[in-house]
């Protein structure tokens, strides 16, 4: 069995400290408009498709934008990546930033079209 190598390890321990969310929840929760779905993928990944009603802000931009794009820190929040990785590192980190209500869309991207869910 191979080892992990750092990236999944780092992961694996932020998993550990935030609250993963299926697709279908995330849907529901981002169409009521109950929370905000965030896509922190590169902009080149955002341009070839995104869920429907998500707002763009990439992982190497989000920290530094986010108050001003969602200044509450009460604001439901949902991330999502690819695959569910980068958006767990998010999650995590907008949680230290003192953001109380952020989730990880478990599985990512493939796992919202996976589940027939509407792109964009």
């Amino acid at each position: 069995m191979e080892q992990p190598n750092r990236f999944q390890k780092l992961v694996a321990r932020a998993k550990q400290h935030v609250t993963e969310i299926s697709p279908a929840d995330a849907r529901k929760q981002a169409e009521s408009g109950e929370a905000i779905l965030i896509d922190v993928r590169e902009e080149s990944d955002w341009s070839e498709g995104h869920a429907q009603g998500a707002t763009h802000l990439s992982r190497g931009v989000i920290e530094l934008e986010i108050e001003e794009q969602i200044p509450d820190v009460k604001q439901p929040i949902i991330c999502y990546c690819g695959g569910g990785s980068r958006s767990a590192l998010v999650a995590e980190s907008l949680q230290e930033m003192g953001y109380e209500n952020v989730r990880s869309l478990a599985g990512g991207l493939r796992a919202w079209k996976d589940a027939s869910l509407p792109t964009v």
